[in-house]
């Protein structure tokens, strides 16, 4: 039934409802030119040779080495002692000896990027530093580049799924409420406005282990951009805007004194920061596009991105409270919604601040809030802090309730079977083998909570809870948990898939008392376990929670922060990481300067000219066949394996008759199994003895969610036997699950339940040629090259079971031996998991590389990654 209703999402919306209460988006003047035609002219004129398209760099190789120095190479002190190496520099004939001479070609000759300045902030009488850039500079950059004209939103809009517009779709940020309420007030004062939401994220990171050096970087794009491009570090779609002091003020003694100067300087510096967009966001200001037009924008604060510490330091709230709501402390554990704070009220107590410290402490805290002085959003128009504070996948739930799910089910069940069930696993290409189990990890990163999160179901299946407590409550709360985290990570939703994640919160709380009644929890009170009641309405506010995810501003502290401080001598930082990333942006922008004026020269040369929005960068191709790309490698591992071997190495015991099978249906489709049974044996004995062998099969899936850009999921089965390593240690044989497309299965695998079937691969394999030809003759578009043998698991029941919902598989068998076929490698859809039935002990003879042989039942593991949750539910 769920699958049926998700449907809507992997279609185009039925319906677009386009703002038409005033002129959102309009265009001032058109036909100005790119930003990129801005480049050129002042990259000519600066180095006056027209002709030379890699200037200011006299040839393509000089180009090369400069982006291979600054993007790729060694350091500048080594890259120096390169050129001085005798005859180097002759033979490469460049324009520069040193890597400070190619710095001041980089510094002098290419475009300027937004560069950093320094200002103090004075706080308690003490003076701090704060590097930072003009951010109208930056919003101008973002909303400016050619290389995002594509996809670049203007206006707001609501998606339907249906004509009578009841069910909504929710994806990119102007699909939410927020955008079109905005625009709203904007239309009723100026009509033409063009919203520019500014996503701003903050989040303190170390920069060495040992010294305990630390960075405060603060970083900005825009809600106008695609979210697939935002999330990717290579489009450059986050700027950073400046570094923060990091400053612990001890030398203020008393700890509340201190904690209050410390919101106080990091409010004075973000004030500081967005001081120029406080009278443009009200009355807007005039900017050119990628696609070369001119509106004016109105660049407003609507996205705040952090873990809960900066929440809580950006909404002023004091810390254990929810920085969204009202919520009191003792109802944090429960199901139950509270208001949201405010605004209103909280700027009526801050405009206090005048009439003398007692009063404004006293209204403050009537406000519940801090008594912060001058919050940096307490004057930016239309400005909401509780509601920008958004959801954060990576703190709140993978090392939020995901890290207690897994303390709370290893300590109810014990370390000893839990460490045992995740040696035992079975492997798969998208799982990580925990081969010394769980319990003894530390300091777990988020992506091994992700990896723990698609084997965390098969770890409590079939186990008892101690004292005859019955584990299925258990079961599901562990179950509603993962089906919330899943979810709350849909690229795109609907008004049904929201409910959904309702739901799966719902069930998780209505099921949390057993972890009470076992003794692992007094209480739920904590913020983040309520924080998950605030993603449906952030996502029917801002779009689906892949628009202001942590995750993107903790990697973007690698590129920003961390490489940046290495690049340094490690004295006075923060100068040279400034110089040194204002370097790398003007290398990035050229290269794709000229990737830009190489396609208009061919463009010259087809006689194609263009102008305005057609001169922007062309999108990249998207998908046009819904069908999986296969890939096997051009040539086999083994050249000619004998049927024997297939048999003893690779245990496909019932080869020939299964090829002979094969075979006879394909050349003839209507034969049936009764009258290939009745073939005499004699004739079942082919005319050749061996075939090549592939250890390996490459998936490219489709976005399960059918979106355009969305980039494909990666998977492979592979299928070996065992064998000795380079230093003779034995390495057991791996025959990975697939899921077979039976004929009747989607074309797409949208529905991978419904004509599908899950088999084991024993071989991979291709006829010989000459076999081939005989075989077929009349060579035929689908006439297979590969073909698998496999082992079949029984169709897949009606219904899911009913606890922990997940498909109970078991072996098919006839007069107890294994069925078995041979099938073309195009039928199978994807690589499957399976979670062994251990039972109330997992068996100490299975290991990971014998379980799928040694164990009668399974569970389909629906949690190996996005794509298979969408798909096999």
């Amino acid at each position: 039934m769920r699958i049926e209703q998700e449907e809507e999402l992997h279609r185009d919306p039925a319906i677009i409802r386009r703002f038409t209460a005033g002129r959102a988006g309009a265009t001032v003047q058109t036909g100005v030119g790119t930003a990129y035609d801005a480049y050129g002219v002042k990259v000519t004129t600066n180095h006056r040779r027209r002709r030379n398209i890699w200037a200011p760099f006299s040839c393509k190789f000089e180009w090369d080495i400069v982006r291979w120095a600054k993007m790729r190479g060694p350091t500048s002190t080594a890259f120096t002692e390169l050129l001085k190496i005798e005859g180097m520099y002759e033979r490469l004939n460049l324009s520069f000896k040193t890597a400070a001479e190619m710095n001041d070609l980089i510094d002098d000759e290419l475009p300027e990027r937004p560069g950093f300045r320094c200002e103090e902030i004075e706080i308690d009488g003490e003076t701090y530093e704060v590097y930072f850039r003009d951010v109208m500079e930056c919003v101008r950059e973002l909303y400016g580049n050619p290389e995002f004209a594509h996809y670049m939103a203007y206006a707001p809009e609501r998606h339907f799924a249906d004509e009578e517009m009841k069910n909504r779709l929710y994806g990119e940020m102007h699909t939410g409420d927020w955008w079109w309420h905005v625009q709203t007030i904007l239309e009723q004062r100026q009509p033409g406005a063009t919203v520019v939401p500014l996503i701003w994220s903050t989040d303190k990171t170390q920069l060495t282990v040992f010294r305990n050096r630390s960075a405060y970087p603060v970083y900005l794009t825009i809600g106008n951009i695609s979210k697939d491009i935002r999330r990717k570090p290579s489009k450059h779609a986050q700027m950073l805007v400046g570094y923060l002091p990091t400053a612990r003020l001890e030398h203020i003694t008393n700890k509340e004194t201190r904690r209050r100067a410390l919101a106080n300087l990091f409010h004075a510096c973000m004030r500081k920061i967005m001081e120029p967009i406080k009278d443009l966001g009200e009355n807007g200001v005039n900017m050119t596009g990628g696609d070369g037009a001119v509106r004016r924008c109105h660049p407003l604060f609507a996205v705040f991105v952090g873990d809960y510490p900066e929440q809580a330091l950006v909404a002023c709230v004091k810390y254990g409270v929810c920085p969204k709501c009202l919520v009191e402390h003792e109802d944090l554990g429960e199901f139950e919604t509270a208001p949201l704070r405010d605004i209103e009220e909280v700027l009526d107590a801050l405009d206090t601040f005048t009439r003398g410290p007692a009063e404004y402490v006293a209204a403050c805290e009537v406000a519940g809030i801090k008594p912060v002085v001058h919050p940096f959003w307490e004057d930016l128009p239309y400005a909401n802090v509780f509601a920008a504070i958004t959801p954060d996948i990576l703190h709140q739930l993978y090392q939020g309730m995901v890290k207690h799910l897994i303390a709370w089910v290893t300590d109810a069940f014990g370390a000893d079977e839990i460490d045992a069930r995740c040696r035992r696993m079975p492997p798969n290409h998208n799982l990580r083998l925990f081969s010394n189990g769980i319990s003894h990890l530390s300091r777990v990163s988020g992506q091994e909570h992700k990896d723990i999160c698609r084997i965390l179901m098969g770890l409590v299946v079939d186990l008892p809870l101690p004292d005859g407590v019955s584990p299925i409550r258990l079961v599901r709360a562990v179950r509603a948990m993962l089906d919330f985290l899943y979810l709350a990570q849909y690229p795109s939703h609907s008004s049904d898939t929201l409910e959904y994640l309702d739901d799966a919160l719902s069930r998780f709380h209505a099921n949390k008392a057993i972890f009470e009644l076992i003794g692992l929890r007094e209480n739920f009170n904590f913020p983040k376990l309520h924080s998950l009641l605030h993603y449906t309405p952030s996502i029917r506010l801002f779009g689906t929670t892949d628009n202001y995810n942590t995750e993107a501003s903790e990697r973007l502290h690698i590129d920003f922060a961390k490489d940046a401080y290495r690049a340094t001598n490690h004295k006075d930082a923060y100068p040279q990481m400034t110089k040194w990333l204002e370097r790398k942006e003007k290398i990035h922008k050229h290269e794709n300067y000229l990737a830009w004026i190489i396609e208009e020269e061919k463009r010259r040369t087809r006689n194609a000219p263009t102008s305005g929005r057609d001169r922007s960068p062309a999108p990249p191709p998207t998908h046009t066949d819904a069908a999986p790309r296969i890939h096997i490698a051009r040539y086999p591992i083994v050249k000619s394996a004998k049927f024997t071997d297939l048999e003893s190495l690779y245990g496909a015991v019932d080869f020939e008759p299964a090829l002979y099978n094969f075979i006879m249906q394909h050349r003839n489709p209507n034969i049936t199994a009764r009258q290939l049974a009745r073939q005499p044996v004699e004739r079942k004995i082919l005319p050749f003895r061996s075939v090549a062998l592939y250890h390996t099969i490459k998936f490219w899936n489709r976005d399960a969610q059918e979106r355009e850009r969305a980039p494909d999921t990666r998977d492979s089965a592979h299928v070996r036997p065992a064998y000795k390593d380079t230093r003779g240690r034995p390495v057991a044989g791996r025959f990975d699950t697939v899921l077979v497309n039976m004929g009747d299965g989607g074309e797409s695998g949208i529905e991978a339940v419904p004509g599908y079937r899950v088999a084991q691969v024993r071989a991979i394999f291709s006829l010989p040629i000459k076999a081939r030809r005989s075989i077929f003759p009349q060579e035929k578009d689908d006439d297979p090259r590969h073909m698998a043998y496999v082992e079949w698991f029984a169709p897949f029941p009606d219904t899911a079971e009913d606890v922990h919902d997940m498909y109970r598989l078991t072996r098919m068998l006839k007069d107890g031996r294994r069925v078995a076929s041979v099938i073309p490698v195009d039928n199978i859809r994807r690589s499957v998991h399976l979670f062994p039935k251990w039972g109330a002990v997992a068996p100490r003879s299975w290991t990971s590389s014998n379980v799928l042989e040694l164990c009668d039942v399974f569970y389909v593991n629906c949690f190996l990654d996005r794509h298979t949750y969408i798909t096999v539910y």
